[in-house]
């Protein structure tokens, strides 16, 4: 199975500007999340896709495989299928540019039902603190028994009727990894109402029937969208 990452680097974010080049620990934001799929095994090769003359020079400056994409793409996953129009893989893994706390181990964990159930997409999940639980920032999965996705939300799901502090939820982290056609059939749909409600475009795959399998990780991490955020897993990393 040739597993391609592709990691959608725009520099033109709204909330922090520049972010994908801003530096921690020393490096840009985009380093370390290149540097973490360069480190798992089952990938085939790393590919940045951006839309920013910037971004592609810093790349070459440090010898990143990158691939210029348009500036008219509404999301990652549109940029992700612009470069696997090009570029033939079996899966191909969305890593989005701002999670610098991005591991081997999440992305492993997202291939391996590709690998062994043969699923069309997937996706991870680790267990939500109980912060997290009532934040709507942090968006929550409930799974069948089989680990496939019934349903992603802001909303604190499930909810504990009864009160009882023993409900289990996981938050979803923004890892996916698609097969060719999975990738192009989403591409093609437009913007379904839950995804429009939610704002969550993986809620488009359900809404068409496409199953999402979830694996579980241990690995929590921290999109980058403020200052706060940046200055929060600066401090992460140098307790590691």
């Amino acid at each position: 199975m040739r597993a391609l990452a592709i990691i959608p680097a725009r520099l033109a974010s709204t909330r922090l500007s520049r972010k994908v080049l801003r530096e921690i620990a020393g490096r840009p934001m985009l380093a370390h999340v290149i540097e973490a799929a360069r480190r798992c095994p089952q990938l085939s090769d790393v590919i940045v896709a951006t839309d920013s003359d910037e971004v592609l020079s810093v790349c070459k400056q440090h010898g990143w495989r990158a691939e210029m994409t348009s500036s008219s793409h509404r999301s990652g996953t549109d940029r992700v299928w612009e470069v696997a129009q090009r570029i033939p893989a079996d899966v191909y893994v969305n890593l989005q540019g701002d999670e610098p706390l991005a591991r081997p181990e999440h992305i492993s964990a997202l291939l391996a039902p590709m690998q062994e159930a043969r699923a069309m997409v997937s996706t991870v999940k680790t267990p939500c603190s109980t912060a997290d639980a009532h934040n709507p920032n942090a968006v929550k999965v409930v799974t069948d028994l089989a680990g496939r996705a019934l349903y992603f939300t802001r909303a604190t799901v499930p909810f504990d009727r009864d009160n009882t502090g023993s409900v289990k939820r996981f938050k979803h982290l923004g890892f996916y990894g698609y097969r060719r056609e999975a990738l192009e059939k989403f591409c093609s749909w437009p913007e379904s109402e839950l995804e429009r409600a939610e704002r969550l475009e993986q809620l488009r795959f359900l809404d068409h029937g496409i199953e999402i399998h979830v694996a579980e990780t241990p690995y929590d991490t921290v999109g980058v969208d403020t200052e706060e955020d940046l200055k929060r897993v600066e401090e992460i990393l140098k307790r590691s």
